[in-house]
């Protein structure tokens, strides 16, 4: 059965087995009228460790929470034995990160839920809401730190009521405005809304379904598949 275009106007509400740092299940809904980042992680992903959650932990030390709303997603599609529950609690101990984390609801066969609902391709992935709810960005690897926090600010400023015509303006003004480190041309999708450059140590599903809402689809570093040995590849 083929999967439905993905539509970043309406995009689907988190699926979450449990939460962390937080006294009350978070939803998308709830959270209209912030700038919304979902920071996905696996906690044994050398890439998350190392740039996903510790840019998460930056922002959420920078932006205030009444207008910026962080959230850590751990999405889980490998090595299920070791990244339970408990683990993460105990992950959540130890590393003391400030956000709330959901931990993606698991389907019992592949791709936990929010990870498949949003066609990610691996870890770390950052997702970028406006005030309206709207997805409108889709990072795979490492977005940088300045270009993000310049992206976050603009998002910020439209009001939680711009039209279509205005958030596109804006989209124009950003992306003529700043320079995607390393690359000389823009990464579009449909809507003004970005798909990053996967870069360092991404871990990669690769999953085989066409991702609709993105133009470009670039991966760079290693990943990790969860498919047959066969049909297994390094992301490149």
């Amino acid at each position: 059965m083929q999967q439905a275009p993905f539509n970043p106007e309406a995009p689907p509400e988190l699926k979450i087995a449990r939460w962390f740092n937080t006294a009350k299940p978070i939803t998308l809904a709830d959270l209209k009228g912030k700038v919304v980042l979902i920071t996905a992680f696996q906690m044994l992903c050398p890439g998350c460790l190392e740039h996903g959650l510790p840019q998460a932990r930056r922002l959420s030390e920078r932006f205030s929470d009444s207008d910026v709303a962080i959230i850590g997603l751990h999405t889980v599609f490998e090595h299920h034995d070791v990244m339970t529950l408990d683990a993460t609690a105990a992950f959540m101990h130890e590393y003391q990160w400030p956000f709330p984390v959901g931990y993606d609801e698991p389907d019992g066969k592949g791709m936990p839920r929010t990870m498949a609902a949003y066609q990610m391709r691996g870890t770390p992935t950052l997702l970028v809401f406006d005030r309206q709810g709207r997805l409108r960005r889709h990072y795979f690897g490492r977005p940088d730190d300045m270009m993000l926090a310049a992206e976050v600010m603009a998002l910020a400023i439209e009001g939680a009521d711009a039209t279509r015509e205005q958030s596109t303006l804006i989209e124009r003004r950003i992306a003529a405005t700043l320079r995607q480190p390393g690359h000389d041309h823009d990464h579009h999708h449909d809507h003004g809304h970005e798909h990053g450059d996967a870069c360092g140590c991404g871990h990669d599903h690769h999953h085989g379904h066409d991702h609709h809402h993105h133009e470009h689809d670039h991966a760079h570093g290693h990943g990790h598949s969860h498919e047959t040995p066969s049909r297994r590849g390094k992301a490149g």
